[in-house]
């Protein structure tokens, strides 16, 4: 029996999906569309990327932010809507900030309290941000509620508010992200 590359496997498993009338993205390259005419049509990632930062008490604001920053044409990620199953988490967080675009870090009254991921998730996004030029926008603070940023953050960054108007908040956000132009 012959072994097979990794690369023919995941052809193998593009090509079964496209067969079944899947569509297959994959993760900063692009989506594989089965294609009635041509077999398979391909759209290469040319949107934003966004990471979102969040503790889990605040997941489903979170996701609402997902959700409308796709909406708006954006490609945003975060942990429970990206990781794959038996995928290394800490390695593929860390990857998706180093690729990210814009990294938002949502911060509530539960956030800025508590030790964990998303303390971690923020230093190391700090950290990626000494590598963007100094002009470049990439760490953007949003708040959730009426918490108090942490200073570190407040002393060099403008933060957005999206309470109590979501729809403002959003929508400033996004125009933020819109008014750089990704390499």
């Amino acid at each position: 029996m012959t072994e097979i590359s990794p690369i023919q496997h995941l052809t193998r498993i593009v090509l079964h999906s496209l067969a079944q009338g899947v569509a297959v993205e994959i993760d900063g390259l692009g989506t594989f569309f089965p294609d009635a005419r041509d077999g398979v049509r391909f759209e290469a990632c040319a949107r934003p990327k966004v990471f979102i930062a969040y503790v889990k008490e605040d997941q489903a604001a979170a996701e609402r932010l997902f959700d409308r920053l796709a909406a708006a044409g954006l490609e945003p990620w975060m942990d429970v809507r990206k990781l794959l199953a038996g995928q290394n988490w800490p390695r593929a967080i860390e990857a998706a900030i180093e690729g990210a675009d814009f990294f938002v870090a949502c911060f509530s009254r539960q956030s800025v309290t508590k030790r964990g991921g998303f303390q971690a998730e923020i230093r190391y996004a700090l950290d990626c941000a000494r590598r963007v030029p100094l002009d470049e926008i990439f760490v953007l603070p949003v708040r959730l509620d009426a918490c108090r940023v942490p200073r570190s953050i407040q002393r060099e960054t403008q933060y957005i508010d999206l309470f109590p108007d979501w729809e403002r908040g959003v929508k400033a956000l996004v125009g933020t992200m819109s008014s750089r132009q990704v390499p």
